[in-house]
């Protein structure tokens, strides 16, 4: 009998490619009242936008996060972006030291002493390579030196809550009392979230810059759930010996983001395989429910007795409310207007729409005028009056 060869080898590779990824596949939706088991040490399931609490094991034991630590060394980096302190574009020159973190099989972006790059080139350089030498060379940057940076790390992680975090190194190299928990890198990575521009890098699984070079650099993703995760975007994955396997993952589905976070796994395989499994649970308990959609009108708002004299009020961006499925909660809006203005301009914000849950207030969205209007005046309400006394037949 003769073999096809050309279908038999499609077939292996098939098989070959299922197999080396099955621990990405989606797994099934724990059943109502199932216990979830997660092999690693620690593990902690959020609803960021909220910051409710799905799930968690040992989540405030410390342990060594490795190059998890990176994702506050991108918030820094990302909070300076969009304060205006620095701009993606403005360029940095590479140290000695920042070139030796990247040394002795340690992650690295490649880069060479005196090498010139631009704050998103070196923000990629983290975000997809996990590289220790764009960690420390971002540090010096932005705290002159890496104990200056590491000092504003352990300042943020104070203003964030981050009670049980020592911070020792930007980068999240093996170093006595460089702790923290599962909790704590929730917090954080909820922080991170809110710049949502470090998503395009975080969720980028391979890239290229060859600016200013002769070989290069090539970098790939550490965090394979961004290929193989439906929705996955980010966050950041580490490994130490010390460590073990760690990752905070975040993925968005149907307008539902899950953030993840597991420590201490044995190998990538239990880690990746639990942080799927927390959030396809999450997915399967939540669901994004429309409240304001960009530029719809909210309601109509009155600046005089006059029925004319009016504008009316327009979101200025989306608003999705996230709950638990089979969530009952009564959802009002309130507008806030400023009705002190003579003048209101198209375009202009004016105010605010409280959302409310219950009577809980979970959101403040924008509101913009849609016309230039006048205030109506004592003057125009007399005349409006005086019409009206003959209109009315009197």
């Amino acid at each position: 009998m003769k073999l096809n060869f050309k279908k038999l080898i499609s077939v292996l590779s098939i098989f070959t490619f299922l197999a080396a990824q099955s621990v990405y596949l989606p797994l099934e939706a724990k059943a109502e009242g199932e216990a979830i088991k997660v092999e690693a040490s620690s593990a902690i399931l959020m609803e960021p936008i909220t910051g409710k609490i799905i799930f968690e094991k040992n989540p405030h034991e410390k342990f060594a996060p490795a190059s998890v630590t990176k994702i506050m060394t991108m918030l820094i980096a990302m909070e300076a972006v969009d304060s205006g302190k620095i701009k993606l574009t403005d360029k940095m020159t590479v140290s000695e030291n920042a070139k030796n973190k990247g040394k002795n099989g340690n992650s690295s972006m490649l880069l060479d002493t005196g090498e010139i790059r631009t704050v998103e080139e070196i923000l990629k350089g983290i975000a997809i390579a996990s590289g220790n030498d764009a960690a420390t060379a971002m540090a010096e940057y932005l705290g002159g030196s890496e104990e200056g940076f590491v000092k504003m790390m352990n300042d943020r992680a104070q203003e964030l809550g981050m009670k049980n975090t020592t911070f020792k190194n930007p980068s999240g190299l093996s170093a006595p009392g460089h702790l923290t928990t599962a909790y704590d890198i929730a917090l954080m990575s909820m922080e991170l979230i809110k710049h949502p521009a470090v998503l395009k890098y975080t969720g980028t699984y391979m890239e290229t810059i060859s600016e200013g070079r002769k070989s290069p650099i090539g970098l790939v993703n550490h965090n394979k759930l961004v290929r193989f995760f439906k929705g996955c975007d980010g966050l950041k994955t580490g490994f130490t010996n010390e460590a073990k396997y760690c990752i905070s993952a975040t993925a968005v589905r149907d307008g539902v983001r899950m953030l993840s976070v597991i420590m201490g796994a044995p190998t990538y395989k239990v880690r990746n395989r639990d942080a799927s499994m927390l959030m396809n649970y999450g997915f399967s308990k939540f669901e994004s429910k429309k409240i304001l959609t960009k530029d719809e009108d909210i309601e109509k708002v009155q600046l005089g007795k006059n029925e004319n004299n009016f504008f009316m009020a327009k979101a200025t961006e989306d608003f999705n409310y996230v709950a638990e499925r089979g969530n009952k909660d009564k959802i009002t809006k309130k507008l806030v207007v400023n009705l002190e203005k003579k003048h209101y301009n198209k375009g202009e914000v004016v105010g605010v729409c409280e959302i409310y849950s219950n009577e809980n207030i979970i959101a403040k969205i924008n509101i913009y005028c849609d016309r230039d209007i006048k205030k109506s005046g004592l003057l125009d309400n007399l005349k409006y009056n005086f019409r009206n006394l003959f209109n009315n037949g009197i």
